[in-house]
């Protein structure tokens, strides 16, 4: 009896020991908190933490994207409304307002319901989880992946692939994933690539595997978006607003037309982003 109660005492003591060493169990978070949470990492095991101050931008602000920005906002409109919606690759040239798009729709729907998940690359393989973790929710979720792209044998890549329609289960009703990427396969293509085509007989031409690999992924988002470089008088139009917005007059505007110009080309870059950057150097230069 004797040897038995130290044996169990033994045993309570490294029962203890071990549960110390693992992670806790995830816990949901405050959903009255914030519109917005991250995906975050702790001892090895994932949970979603508010982000308590999100971008402000709203949806008029972002100019020269109509046809992109209407397709983004019916879609999420319908998702909100419970009707059939598509996952979304928003892909194309950098600061044009890819990112931006979302989080302004973020801002246009949260009172509706809707939630935002950002979840960065290498946190991909906790998909199925965060899934579960909001599956039973009223809100309806977005999940965020920002600048996405793999290398060949990423394992975020099969997890993304089983997330969008690779499993025996279906996807959750109130979830959508939502990503952008500069690569609209969102895998490098090489020019050895093209070497697994070859022509049958009767000049059929047959994609090799390793190209339907890579178009494999993007193919499983329902809705593509492309994005484009602006012209000039797109980027002053939007400098322009931003300028405005940041409280300068017609004539302070216009005669910023030349600075701008000349802050594209020192960045090689004509974007929303840049247009944003320039008025606000602008603004805090001249103390307006």
């Amino acid at each position: 009896m004797e040897q038995l109660e130290h044996f169990l005492r033994r045993a309570e003591n490294l029962i203890s020991r071990v549960e110390a060493l693992l992670p806790p169990a995830i816990q949901a978070p405050d959903w009255e908190l914030a519109s917005a949470f991250s995906w975050r990492k702790r001892s090895g095991r994932g949970y979603l933490q508010a982000v308590r101050h999100v971008a402000p931008i709203q949806l008029d602000d972002l100019h020269q994207i109509q046809i992109q920005k209407q397709q983004i906002e019916q879609n999420t409109r319908q998702f909100i409304a419970g009707r059939p919606a598509n996952n979304v690759l928003l892909t194309g040239a950098r600061g044009t307002g890819k990112s931006s798009l979302i989080k302004a729709c973020l801002n246009q729907f949260s009172e509706q319901g809707l939630r935002l998940i950002e979840v960065d690359k290498d946190d991909l393989v906790d998909l199925a989880e965060i899934v579960e973790l909001v599956a039973l929710r009223p809100e309806k979720f977005i999940i965020f992946c920002d600048d996405l792209s793999f290398e060949e044998g990423e394992r975020g890549y099969k997890a993304l692939k089983v997330a969008l329609d690779g499993s025996i289960s279906a996807q959750s009703d109130n979830v959508l994933i939502y990503a952008t990427s500069n690569r609209r396969h969102l895998l490098p293509e090489r020019h050895s690539d093209n070497s697994s085509y070859h022509r049958s007989e009767d000049g059929d031409l047959h994609p090799g595997e390793t190209v339907e690999e890579k178009i494999s992924l993007s193919e499983r988002f329902g809705l593509w978006v492309s994005f484009y470089p602006f012209k000039q008088e797109d980027y002053l139009d939007i400098v322009a607003h931003w300028l405005s917005k940041l409280g300068c007059s017609a004539d302070q505007i216009e005669a910023a037309r030349p600075d701008a110009l000349r802050w594209a080309l020192q960045r090689g870059s004509r974007s929303g982003r840049v247009a944003n950057q320039f008025a606000r150097a602008f603004v805090g230069e001249h103390g307006i």
